[in-house]
């Protein structure tokens, strides 16, 4: 078995396959209803089982909400303590307003986070800056530190930061602890020098997109691709087309298969820990949408894939290209890629 959990140096612990909530956005369905009470439902046997860290943003519409109604509903069975859970959100100011930020601004977004969610401090504040090109970003860098000095932040860390924006914070002094950045068996761009540079320097990758928007998973096996579901898998398959392409993941997803039963798992499972082992990968999130899926989310850690496995998958992918560049490059620069990533968000 692979640990559940992971400490840094401040003794500040998470899990490592973290409950991801971004799937509980208003704006994430394309199709369907949200169950709420499900969701929250599945939050609660989570919790019981250990799995105590829950990654969310301030941008996601409604989700610090839904954590906070979570939060009222441990405080109102009597035995709930701030440290029983961990939550993870982000600042993310509006693309429009990166040239009017200052220390108001900062803190008033920081203060509405705890207020939304009725904690006393926020765990992890991760900090994503849309444009490089544009100024300011130290500034805000330096902000939130003041904040945590002040108490409001524990940790902090960055969000979708490239290995030189991450050594500039290093370098000036922000006491980075993670950076989240997308990773999958498609996407393969932390490989290139994030991760070296972020294991080097003691700074935990937490991995999103692991699943691709669930196109890892036995239902896509042996089918055609069809309209998406989610807002997910519109950005997801980009990644696909410009990797291992539709028929590569239709080759892909019976090895995979091959392997989640010869440990009694799903593909999902594999596609998870598979990224898990990978050197510096601090943790994975794992979208908790409902309650059906958290004995499979889990699961995850049940079981431990061989080397020969490893080598199976690496081996497999290494025959296909990654998207161009350094983490969350294209979706800075390239209009394909920008025309499908939600950035400006009423705050």
């Amino acid at each position: 078995m692979i640990e559940q959990k992971c400490q840094l140096k401040n003794g500040y612990t998470f899990n490592r396959v973290i409950n991801g909530c971004w799937q509980l956005s208003s704006e994430h369905c394309l199709q369907g209803n949200l169950d709420v009470d499900d969701a929250i439902r599945g939050f609660h046997q989570l919790v019981d089982r250990g799995f105590t860290t829950f990654d969310c943003a301030d941008i996601y519409t409604g989700v610090e909400e839904i954590i906070g109604r979570f939060v009222n509903e441990l405080k109102d069975s009597g035995h709930y303590q701030e440290e029983d859970i961990q939550v993870h959100t982000k600042f993310v100011p509006d693309k429009s307003m990166l040239k009017q930020i200052d220390r108001n601004y900062v803190e008033r977004i920081v203060d509405r986070s705890l207020m939304r969610m009725h904690r006393e401090a926020l765990d992890l504040v991760q900090f994503h800056w849309w444009d490089f090109n544009i100024s300011g970003m130290m500034d805000t860098a330096f902000e939130l530190v003041r904040l945590q000095e002040k108490g409001k932040i524990r940790n902090i860390g960055m969000c979708n930061m490239d290995t030189e924006r991450l050594k500039q914070m290093v370098d000036a002094g922000i006491p980075v602890v993670s950076n989240q950045a997308q990773y999958s068996v498609f996407d393969r761009r932390p490989e290139r020098k994030l991760l070296k540079y972020s294991q080097e320097h003691g700074i935990y990758t937490f991995c999103y997109g692991t699943l691709a928007g669930g196109f890892l998973a036995e239902r896509y096996m042996n089918t055609e691709y069809k309209a998406p579901e989610t807002r997910s898998q519109v950005k997801y398959m980009q990644i696909i087309e410009d990797s291992l392409g539709w028929d590569g993941l239709q080759a892909l997803l019976p090895i995979l298969k091959e392997i989640a039963d010869e440990h009694g798992v799903s593909i999902a499972n594999v596609a998870v820990q598979y990224i898990l082992r990978q050197p510096g990968v601090g943790a994975v999130m794992v979208g908790t949408r409902n309650s059906r899926h958290v004995e499979s989310n889990i699961q995850t850690l049940q079981f431990e894939l061989t080397e020969e496995n490893l080598k199976t998958i690496s081996n497999f992918i290494a025959k296909y290209p990654t998207p161009e560049g350094e983490c969350y490059e294209l979706e800075r620069t390239s209009p394909r890629y920008m025309g499908i990533i939600l950035t400006d968000l009423d705050h």
